[in-house]
């Protein structure tokens, strides 16, 4: 899978479970993600979804460090 990483290894790399990003996934949420049999492929320089579910009306999402 040139190009593409695992859930796993964007995990890692964005610092968030495995699970969160199978979410990100499934949500298509991720620009340019293909599916290998049960395996998602994910763009290497893909960026970082933002995560807004859960915050209070009127608030805005952190700035994250890259």
């Amino acid at each position: 899978m040139n190009g593409y990483l695992t859930t796993k290894e964007m995990a890692c790399r964005w610092g968030v479970s495995v699970r969160q990003v199978q979410l990100w996934c499934s949500e298509e949420k991720i620009d340019g993600i293909i599916r290998f049999g049960g395996v998602w492929g994910i763009p290497e320089k893909a960026p970082k979804p933002t995560r807004t579910v859960n915050m209070k009306p009127g608030r805005k999402p952190k700035q994250e460090a890259q």
